[in-house]
């Protein structure tokens, strides 16, 4: 199957992070004592996926060896929405300037940290999303097997002179609304989905119905997340 790595979900909290290595760093010590041979370079990742997590990357980068950026539980905690109820379920938007703004924020704190960064959930099955993402910065994609011939297709038609300008060029909301319009031409990158029927696991295709098109929003989540950048790396 592989090389094995561990990932850690839903952590939060720095002491979280710690107790998990320090349960690590015993079980290592137990298989030493037994004479058993394993990996003693085993990688451990983290889930970027409640917004804490993503805003306070920094203790993450520093204590783990690769990051998952969950889009599922992301966009329902920041949104403070909950999939599975009917009466909220259409304001779950994978496009909200905030969830945007938080997977910009995060690709781009990683990549310049050097940790590796991958994308799971439904948005990284969803062939709208994969040019601007790629834009991001972001390189490794996690999905279902029925979704990855479309999305390496994709990939493979993407050139990144066209696509990084959706996240680092944008330097008015005119300007990256009509470079989405450029980019990709058919369905835009910047639709929002509406879910219906029951929750859907990390993988799963997703049965959704574009109802808005939001690259003036996108526009300004672009620009915000390039200013950031700026600030940071200032």
């Amino acid at each position: 199957y592989g090389k094995v790595r561990v990932l850690l979900p839903m952590v939060a909290h720095a002491q979280e992070i710690e107790q998990a290595l320090a349960l690590v760093k015993q079980a290592k010590e137990q298989l030493d004592e037994k004479g058993q041979p394993y990996d003693r370079s085993i990688e451990v990742g983290g889930m970027i996926e409640i917004p804490a997590a993503a805003l306070a990357l920094p203790m993450f980068l520093r204590r783990l060896n690769f990051l998952s950026l969950g889009t599922n539980d992301l966009i329902q905690y920041t949104l403070a929405i909950d999939r599975t109820d009917d009466a909220v379920a259409h304001l779950y938007d994978p496009m909200h300037p905030a969830v945007l703004l938080l997977a910009a924020h995060t690709i781009q704190a990683a990549n310049r940290g050097g940790t590796r960064i991958a994308i799971c959930g439904e948005r990284a099955g969803d062939v709208s999303l994969t040019r601007l993402l790629l834009g991001m910065g972001l390189r490794n994609f996690s999905m279902h097997p029925a979704q990855l011939l479309a999305i390496k297709e994709r990939v493979l038609r993407t050139s990144l002179a066209e696509a990084q300008p959706l996240a680092q060029r944008g330097t008015h909301v005119g300007a990256v609304e009509e470079e989405l319009h450029r980019v990709e031409p058919r369905r835009g990158v910047a639709r929002a989905f509406k879910h219906r029927g029951p929750r859907m696991g990390d993988g799963e295709v997703a049965a959704a119905e574009p109802f808005c098109s939001t690259q003036a929003r996108l526009g300004v989540v672009v620009i915000e997340a390039l200013r950031h950048a700026r600030l940071s790396a200032s």
